[in-house]
C-alpha cells in the first residue's frame, strides 16, 4: 500500500435490496467520509460514496448505511463486503488538537519506557468499544500486549520525532498466570 494513502473506512454487508451497503467509517466525524470525494480500494478501484449516508440502526456512530455510485443491486453491494477504502493523506484535514493522531502515523512507531529504553513497536490501534488501545509488539520478540491509549499510560506521542513514551504497568509483557484451582490443593 502506498505511504500517501490512509485507511478511512471499510464496506460491510449489503443493506436492503437496492444496493445500499454498510460502511464502517474511521474518520473523526463518521458522516464526513462521503465528502472526501472518490475513495480508493487496495486494488486501485475508485468508489464515490453518495452524500446521503446515515447512521445504521444499533447506535454505533461509526457504522453507516451508504449508497455507492454505480451500485444498484443487493448482489453488487454484497461484492463490496470487506473492501477497505483509502484516501490520499493530503485530502484529510489536519488533526484539530495536539492529542489527535492519524492511526496510520502511529502504527510502526517505536515505543520506549520513561527511562528511554526501547521496549517495542506499535503494531495496531484497535478500539473494542472502551476506547483506543495500543497493541505493542515487545523487543526482541514475544506476544503483543494491549495498553490503554490514555495520558496516564502514554504520556508522550511525538510523531515527528518518531517516538512514543509509555508508562507500563508491572509485568505488562508477562503472560497471565493461571488462577490456582482450589480443588487441586485438596
Amino acid at each position: 500500500m502506498r505511504d500517501d494513502l490512509v485507511l478511512v473506512g471499510e464496506f460491510g454487508r449489503a443493506h436492503g435490496l437496492k444496493g445500499e451497503v454498510r460502511l464502517k467509517s474511521h474518520t473523526g466525524d463518521p458522516l464526513a467520509i462521503a465528502a472526501y470525494g472518490p475513495l480508493t480500494a487496495a486494488n486501485g478501484r475508485k468508489f464515490q460514496i453518495k452524500r446521503n449516508v446515515r447512521q445504521a440502526p444499533g447506535g454505533a456512530p461509526d457504522i453507516l448505511i451508504a449508497q455507492v455510485e454505480g451500485v444498484i443491486s443487493r448482489e453488487a453491494a454484497e461484492a463490496l463486503n470487506r473492501v477497505e477504502l483509502y484516501l490520499e493523506r493530503d485530502k484529510l484535514p489536519p488533526p484539530e488538537d495536539e492529542d489527535e493522531f492519524l492511526l496510520a502515523d502511529l502504527i510502526g512507531l517505536p515505543v520506549q519506557n520513561e527511562t528511554g529504553r526501547a521496549i517495542g513497536t506499535i503494531v495496531n490501534v484497535p478500539n473494542y468499544g472502551g476506547g483506543d488501545l495500543l497493541e505493542i509488539a515487545p523487543l526482541p520478540h514475544g506476544a503483543t500486549a494491549l495498553l490503554p491509549f490514555t495520558k496516564d499510560f502514554v504520556p508522550v506521542v511525538d510523531v515527528g520525532q518518531k517516538r512514543v513514551v509509555v508508562a507500563l504497568p508491572e509485568g505488562f509483557f508477562e503472560p497471565a498466570k493461571p488462577e490456582p484451582n482450589p480443588e487441586d490443593e485438596a
